[in-house]
Formats: C-alpha cells, structure tokens, sequence
C-alpha cells in the first residue's frame, strides 16, 4: 500500500472514537445525538464524522453505500474523489460506548459506489468500468479481489456524466448493471446528430440503459455470471437507486433532467419491466416531450413513472424497511433524496402494496425548505412521510446530503452523507 495513502488512514483508526462523541452531549439509542429535525418518535446518532470542516481531515471522504456483514461490522464505500482514485472499502467497527474503528480493505478503487452480499457469502463492489468481489473475512481482502463483470464503460470527469457502476442481483440471480447516459439530455453533435435520435438511447446496445447478466450458478464456491448480457430497459438517464422486492418487483430511482429551473423536471421512481423504454432524452414527467426533442418523439410510446418525486430530488437508494426497531414502517418504501436544492436532502418513506409498489394518491404534494406552502405533483404521487423533516440548511448545519440506506440487525437504519462525511444511525428516539 502506498505510504502516502496509509499514514493518514493509521491517524484516523485512532481518532474516530473522539470525533463522534464531540457531536453532542445528547444521546441518541446510545450514540451522539445528529443536529437533525427528525420525525416524532425517532432520532439520528453520529457514528462517524469529520473532526473537522476541512476535507483532508476526514476518515471517510464521500461516504456512499452500507453493508452489514454477519458478524455486525460494516462494509463502506469511499468515492474518495471524483476523477481520482483514490476510493478505498472499508470495515466499519461500531458499537455504542466503544471507539470506532475504520480498516481499509481496499485501496486505490476507481469510484466505488454499490455493495452486496453475493449469493457465495462474498462482497460485492460496483467500481467505475467493472465489479469486483473480495473475501471481507480473509487475512488480506484484498489478495481475495478479482473482477467478475469487466467492460463497463471506463469513463472520466466529464467525459460521461454518470459513471457510477451501480447494480443490484435479481431473485433469478441475474445481475442488473446501470449503464448511465454519458450526457444530461443527449444535444450534442456527437450524441445527436442532425435528423437522428439520441444515439446513447437507440440501438442494440445503448448507454441510459439497463444491463441483464444472467447468473451460471457457482463454481468452486464463487458465484459466475455470464460474459455476455441482454439490455433489461432502455431510456433511463441513471440508476443510481435500484431497489428488488421479495416478490420479483424491480424499481429504479430516475435522476431526470438538469434543467436551470428548480421546478421541473420531476424526479421519478419505475418499475422496470423487460423491454420497456423510459423515455430518455425525449420525455419528462409522465409523458411530456423535453424541449430539445420536442416533436422528434411521440412520448406516449415510453413507459411512465409509477411515482413522481420533487425536482432535483435526486434518489440515490432505496429499500423496502423490514426490521423490529419501527413497526410503523414495515413493508415501506425507503428513499434517500440526495440533491442541493429546497426541495431535497431528505430520507422518505412510502406506502407500498403486498408486492412493493408504491400507492398513489390524489392531489400528492411536496414540501421545499424554506418554503410556507407546499407544491403540488402534476401526475402519479404519493404524499412521502419525510422521516428528517429537519434536514435542511441553516446556521448552524448545512443541509444534509443522503446517499445510502441499509437496515441493521436491530432494525435501525444506517445511513450515509457524502458531502458531510457522516454515517448515520436511526433509532427510536431515547437515550
């Protein structure tokens, strides 16, 4: 391992405990109270944070995905950096009254994002350009790396604006891959020549799109999944949030358009279904043509959102909770807002039905930060039951940033604040 990389890393393996018990003298189900509006009858524990607002000082740089291993430690992925590589994995030791401790697993990843347990008891890791697994149990994890899915696209800051290499296993066992769009809405002469379509969407193998690797069972132990792949749904600019029910339901969190404006377009959750098209770069919203395409595509040809969500709310995870801790919430839909705007920086919950869909309902609104009233949704919503009502910015706090969700043994749910460096625990609020 690079020295330059270890040495700031052996400071932060002592220095972890310290810095989240400086959060706060408050106490939250045993762990330093969050500076968080939370909803009645929960709160928000500091189990990691920054000693610090300078970046340099953090022991998680960007924070993103959770992964609970047997045993109650954690796995955590490190973006690092965008462009870098400086993104690493690693063993989260955390247990309420004791220091916490931080191991590096992996080093020098390339924007790791995505983790999941595979069907060989071995953890799983979307990095840019591939997915790799390692054995989190080993004396070394990473002599255990190998890569399992390679050729996605290798893409740089800029090159492509959704690179993360998201992915999430089927009940069939198939591993569905997000291809993201290298662009926001397709215009430009490269991507969208004139008189074409979008050439990222169209084709037999388009980016904005979603990948199918159909699962060969396990050889020696270690899970094996084919070389070749078939596109599960196209037109779906990121996938970031993919989410599968025990039933077989499989959705994702559209992260839609940049538009300048905060009010359009909205956010979307789908539920995916073999063949379907979305609609991007051509639609918006339920079926509303964007303005760069507008009367180049007929919108009613793609497959509509099941869930509208706020503008720029950006949905970076999402599960269904099952867990002892909040009853109130069993068989609800989970979602990390994760955007800069008013309208996000949120965690939400859903009503679903026996099969995990979300409910909709009539005239569905959304709150925005700052705000004294409430917007109102133009097509399929649901009014979210806003588990951190108090997340947003003021003077003392900037707003929060959630990435990834997972739920504990016990049933809290452990959640990540890139932009903060932050992991954080859920409980039922007492001390």
């Amino acid at each position: 391992m690079n020295l330059r990389f270890f040495l700031p890393l052996l400071v932060v393996l002592l220095g972890v405990g310290g810095t989240a018990g400086a959060q706060s003298a408050a106490r939250c189900d045993g762990w330093p109270r969050a500076d968080i509006g939370m909803a009645p009858g929960l709160c928000a524990g500091v189990v990691v944070a920054p000693p610090s607002a300078s970046f340099s000082s953090r022991s998680l740089r960007l924070p993103r995905s959770l992964l609970q291993l047997p045993d109650g430690d954690w796995i955590v992925s490190d973006l690092g950096g965008w462009g870098t590589t400086r993104g690493a994995v690693f063993r989260l030791h955390a247990r309420p009254g004791q220091a916490v401790v931080l191991t590096p697993l992996l080093t020098r990843l390339n924007l790791p994002h995505a983790l999941a347990l595979g069907p060989d008891g071995l953890v799983y890791v979307g990095e840019m350009s591939r997915i790799v697994r390692f054995d989190p149990g080993a004396a070394d994890p990473a002599a255990t790396l190998e890569v399992v899915i390679s050729g996605l696209p290798d893409n740089r800051l800029h090159e492509n604006r959704h690179p993360l290499s998201k992915f999430v296993f089927a009940p069939d066992g198939a591993m569905i891959v997000n291809m993201g769009a290298p662009s926001d809405q397709c215009l430009g002469p490269k991507s969208a020549p004139p008189g074409a379509l979008c050439l990222e969407a169209e084709g037999d193998d388009p980016s904005a799109s979603l990948r199918r690797y159909a699962y060969l069972g396990l050889k020696n132990g270690k899970g094996r999944w084919a070389a070749d792949y078939s596109i599960l749904a196209r037109g779906l600019r990121n996938s970031v949030a993919l989410a599968v029910h025990s039933s077989g339901l499989i959705l994702q969190g559209e992260n839609s358009y940049d538009f300048a404006g905060p009010w359009a377009p909205f956010d979307e959750i789908n539920r995916i279904v073999p063949g379907g098209n979305f609609g991007w770069p051509y639609c918006a919203d339920v079926d509303a043509p964007t303005p760069g395409w507008k009367g180049r595509y007929d919108c009613r040809r793609a497959l509509p959102p099941v869930l509208l969500l706020p503008p720029h709310a950006a949905p970076l995870d999402m599960l269904w909770y099952r867990g002892a801790m909040f009853p109130q919430l069993n068989g609800k839909l989970l979602v990390t807002w994760h955007g800069y705007r008013a309208t996000a920086g949120r965690l939400a919950a859903y009503d679903t039905d026996a099969n995990g869909l979300p409910i909709t309902g009539p005239r569905a609104r959304y709150d925005v930060y700052g705000a004294a009233s409430r917007r109102y949704f133009s097509g399929p919503s649901a009014n979210a039951q806003i588990l951190t009502p108090g997340w947003g910015k003021t003077a003392s706090r900037r707003q929060g940033s959630p990435v990834g969700l997972a739920v504990a043994a016990d049933g809290a749910i452990w959640i990540t604040d890139d932009r903060a460096g932050q992991v954080l625990r859920i409980a039922a609020d007492r001390p």
